[in-house]
């Protein structure tokens, strides 16, 4: 395998707010409660960060001081979002400082609902114009467009610059011909939590999580049991952390992980940004007694 750090858990970090604003203090806990949980390596700027709303110079902010906190130990993949116009976004990404970082992880364009010749285009125009190794990312929940196995292989034969996906459909049948058809060194990674272990049950590499934000030691522990063939052990933990994904998302992400977060002291608040709403009261509570049941010793 050409990229190893990337197997495993990478975690989806949130970005904390208060007061409407970034809270730093809160996103140097997050990022040492999960380099310190064992995750192996970190997302800024995805989806779960509110990427949509923050600005480029927050933006900028958010992966400048993760790579100052994060202090070299961990790889760092930054996320590639908000912009349905290629030409702007390969524009974006010639402009975008990427020392200390790693990889990139990128979408297919949202709103467009491209054809799967035009995401195909897309990512021809990206891989062009960056010097790091591109994560595909596929979320048709938020895009509004599927990129299909064939795609995603054409791609990954085209260039070795594209490295991996992360499969967000929480489809096994489409991750399982994408591990069938793609390169041996090509990366699947789930962008499904309550799915990800059965991934790696089919071959996968691993998971972006959110999940790992809140809980990093119990999914790790889950997803490297996995991986190693485990699957007693990794059954066992998958079965204890399953019904909290429930009220991880019921009210969208990351209004859940943030309240998983504040419950346990990591972070503040669990304050996201308009459209966005917290976490209802109602939510937290049924929240936390999960938490509490995943937190003991089993």
């Amino acid at each position: 395998m050409k990229y190893p750090q990337f197997r495993g858990t990478g975690v989806a970090l949130v970005t904390p707010f208060k007061n409407g604003e970034i809270d730093w203090a809160g996103l140097e806990s997050v990022i040492e409660h999960v380099i310190k949980g064992g995750c192996d390596f970190l997302v800024s700027l995805g989806s779960t960060g509110e990427t949509a709303t923050l600005n480029p110079e927050e933006s900028r902010q958010i992966v400048d001081f993760t790579i100052k906190v994060n202090k070299g130990r961990l790889p760092i993949v930054v996320g590639m979002f908000g912009l349905n116009d290629t030409k702007r976004l390969v524009a974006n990404l010639k402009a975008f400082d990427l020392k200390d970082v790693d990889a990139l992880l990128c979408s297919n364009p949202s709103y467009n609902k491209p054809t799967q010749e035009g995401i195909y285009q897309h990512y021809m125009q990206v891989v062009d114009a960056c010097p790091l190794p591109i994560i595909l990312y596929n979320v048709p929940s938020r895009t509004g467009s599927n990129m299909l196995p064939e795609t995603v292989v054409r791609l990954a034969k085209e260039n070795p610059k594209f490295i991996g996906i992360k499969e967000a459909t929480g489809d096994i049948s489409q991750n399982t011909q994408i591990i069938k058809d793609t390169p041996e060194d090509f990366l699947v990674l789930s962008g499904d939590d309550p799915t990800a272990l059965a991934g790696v049950g089919c071959g996968a590499d691993g998971v972006i999580s959110v999940l790992a934000n809140a809980l990093p030691f119990q999914w790790t522990s889950m997803m490297r049991a996995g991986l190693d063939g485990d699957f007693a052990k990794a059954q066992q933990l998958n079965m204890q952390l399953f019904d909290l994904h429930h009220w991880m998302y019921v009210e969208g992400n990351p209004a859940g992980v943030k309240g998983a977060l504040q419950l346990q002291g990591i972070t503040e608040t669990r304050d996201v940004r308009l459209p966005l709403v917290n976490l209802s009261e109602k939510s937290l509570t049924n929240l936390k007694k999960e938490i509490e049941k995943c937190l003991q010793p089993s």
